[in-house]
């Protein structure tokens, strides 16, 4: 059977095919959700603080991409995540002007997993930036928009799974759309014509378009990224899993332990 590469796991291509048929199910029903109307504020919430040179866009969209989680590194390298089902490995993204932005790696597989399927850790995969791109001196904060710049401090511990709870405060920016929403449920997510994932988180917070991959926090602390929409609401994938797998490390200082002269990124 053929089949192709996801880190260092071949997937057979009727899995792919599959999971693709999910997603687009997942986008046609999301599509038909947003054009009724369900949706009552589609305008950008207003921004309460200015923008950094160059922008942080942990909680904000990189230029063409979807919106970014988290700075992190790993080893040298300073690396934005992205939504695993808006990027390919491997890729570059670059800006309107055909600048470099960043190069995609690989997605958070996890081997353990029923044969014929896809798991994952969770729904993110490592954006490398290109040194220009790197906000210096700010690479622990999260733009939320119109709820703020938020400040990791030093030495925090991303949330996993287990750490959160229902009824937990869980809040997000994704394509500057400031919204809050209580937890309402922490399972495994498997479905036939999806990727499995352990854990999956469900909240009350309203679904808008181009969510995928935006940061999550719970109770403040760095929690998670956006991944899938449930009626009207959405659920994200746990954070301290997907960078565990990844071997990344969460920004919790300004300049994540590095510096423009010992940060090892990809040419511009």
């Amino acid at each position: 059977m053929s089949a192709f590469t996801v880190g260092e796991r071949r997937i057979p291509r009727v899995v792919t095919r599959t999971i693709i048929v999910g997603l687009l199910g997942l986008i046609i029903g999301s599509v038909g959700y947003w054009a009724v109307g369900a949706i009552r504020d589609r305008r950008e919430t207003q921004r309460t603080t200015a923008e950094f040179d160059p922008p942080v866009w942990a909680g904000q969209n990189p230029p063409g991409g979807c919106p970014g989680g988290f700075y992190a590194r790993r080893e040298q390298t300073i690396v934005l995540t992205i939504s695993a089902h808006c990027a390919t490995p491997g890729a570059a993204l670059r800006d309107a002007a055909g600048k470099m932005i960043g190069v995609f790696g690989q997605r958070a597989v996890v081997d353990e997993c029923p044969p014929d399927r896809l798991c994952q850790a969770s729904d993110f995969l490592a954006m490398a930036l290109v040194a220009e791109r790197i906000p210096w001196g700010h690479l622990n904060v999260v733009d939320l928009g119109a709820g703020g710049y938020r400040t990791i401090e030093s030495g925090t511990a991303p949330f996993g799974c287990g750490d959160v709870k229902l009824g937990d405060l869980a809040e997000t920016n994704g394509r500057e759309h400031y919204r809050t929403g209580k937890v309402v449920a922490n399972d495994p997510y498997d479905f036939s014509t999806d990727v499995i994932f352990p854990c999956m988180i469900r909240t009350g917070i309203q679904v808008h378009s181009g969510d995928s991959g935006g940061s999550v926090l719970v109770n403040g602390i760095p929690a998670g990224v956006m991944s899938r929409t449930f009626g009207e609401t959405s659920g994200f994938t746990p954070l301290a899993e997907g960078l565990e797998n990844l071997g990344l490390t969460l920004c919790t200082t300004p300049d994540c332990d590095l510096s423009p002269d010992t940060a090892v990124q990809p040419a511009g």
